[in-house]
């Protein structure tokens, strides 16, 4: 069967959603500007999405398979189209929480969809990995791609405005084109089905028993601190470019772009890498690197001037270093989901799917609410020395898992 038309749809729902999820940032920077609101209540906006992401995960992951993976991911498209095509009609705080909660519920049926549908259309663990990172690279090329759709719409003369809510509109047409995309393409998911002969709540109790194996107890906590430390970083980037190293608001969102090309261009060459040397030690090799670019990058932060920055020739050195960080981390996420799944077998991969998305939600909402404080009461600067912290976790936990994968791979 030619997979082509269904992997296709599948980066393509990646793309629109990676836009959608990482405006979090973007709109952090915007809401306090346009509504006057705090950074700890900006901070919320992180939560709004997360959590309606683990909630919809955690409630409907089981479910997803009995409709189908197909047809969840229309439902998604279709939904988010429709909400975001409302958002510049209501240009209020409170609207841009519902609007992250909306695209937190349609990306958790994306997201379970995407990842169970990996497994039906590779042949083996190397080529799912392979397929993994490429996926998420994909997503980080939309990442990318946000950052200048919406400073586009930017108004640096009048920081207060609302114009930028005008990038809804080309939001909602990418998600109908995405719908028409995936309505066209075929997939078969019979091997997936097997969990129908189940009851619905017996489905609901193996996920969470699934939850209790050490396995992937230890994958959940190093997911969890993965995505805390990406979406911290991720989600603060353009505040701090903005309030630590001056640059103008539109700048600080283009430059914040750094950071998704760099984790974009780590997949990218990790679905090379993987294919050929040791996963434990490409992963342990870039988080060590990591926690030596906060190390050497965040002091070139106090060395600005007080001077407005308004284009990249005059942008400060650490405008340009401390993004690196996404290179390092960036084959971490994809790496362990892809392992992980490849342990089980294909029924078990919604459910799995499932837990990969509540936990990652849970640590991406915790991430940036922790960060949004830090920054009130310590600085931004000194802010993200903490993720100094979850990295040390993440390498420790890492050793355990791959200790855990080695002894279920013998059995």
């Amino acid at each position: 069967m030619n997979h082509w038309p269904i992997k296709l749809s599948l980066f393509i729902n990646y793309f629109v959603f990676a836009i959608l999820l990482n405006s979090v940032g973007t709109v952090i920077l915007q809401v306090q500007n346009s509504y006057g609101v705090s950074e700890s209540s900006a901070a919320t906006l992180e939560a709004f999405k997360d959590l309606s992401i683990a909630l919809t995960s955690f409630l409907f992951a089981s479910f997803v398979v009995r409709v189908g993976y197909r047809k969840s991911m229309l439902c998604a498209l279709a939904f988010i189209g429709i909400v975001c095509a409302s958002m510049p009609q209501v240009p209020t705080f409170w609207m841009s929480k519902m609007v992250f909660a909306a695209t937190g519920v349609s990306f958790a049926l994306i997201k379970i969809s995407c990842y169970a549908t990996l497994g039906l259309v590779t042949r083996d663990s190397k080529q799912h990995v392979s397929a993994m990172n490429f996926l998420e690279s994909f997503f980080m090329v939309g990442v990318l791609s946000g950052y200048f759709i919406f400073s586009a719409f930017v108004d640096d003369a009048n920081p207060a405005s609302t114009s930028w809510l005008n990038v809804y509109y080309v939001l909602a047409l990418l998600s109908f084109l995405a719908f028409a995309v995936l309505l066209i393409a075929k997939l078969d998911e019979s091997a997936a089905q097997s969990a129908e002969k189940t009851p619905l709540i017996q489905e609901f109790v193996d996920m969470m028993t699934l939850c209790i194996k050490p396995l992937v107890l230890v994958f959940v906590v190093s997911a969890f601190l993965y995505v805390l430390i990406e979406q911290s970083i991720m989600s603060w980037l353009p505040t701090f470019n903005s309030r630590i190293l001056n640059l103008s608001t539109s700048l600080s969102i283009q430059m914040a772009s750094i950071l998704a090309a760099a984790t974009a261009l780590g997949r990218f060459g990790a679905g090379i890498v993987l294919k050929k040397f040791d996963w434990y030690r490409v992963l342990t090799i870039g988080l060590l690197l990591a926690a030596l670019l906060v190390v050497f990058a965040l002091p070139l932060a106090g060395q600005v001037s007080g001077k407005l920055v308004t284009n990249w020739g005059d942008a400060p050195l650490a405008a340009f270093v401390f993004p690196l960080i996404g290179f390092c981390i960036a084959p971490v996420y994809p790496a362990i989901n892809s392992i992980i799944l490849s342990s089980l077998s294909p029924h078990q991969h919604g459910a799995m799917a499932g837990l990969i998305v509540v936990f990652s939600a849970l640590g991406g909402t915790s991430g940036s609410i922790i960060t949004g404080s830090l920054f009130e009461s310590v600085g931004g600067q000194r802010a993200f020395y903490f993720s100094l912290i979850p990295i040390t976790a993440v390498l420790i936990s890492l050793f355990i898992f791959k200790r855990l994968i080695e002894k279920h791979d013998r059995a």
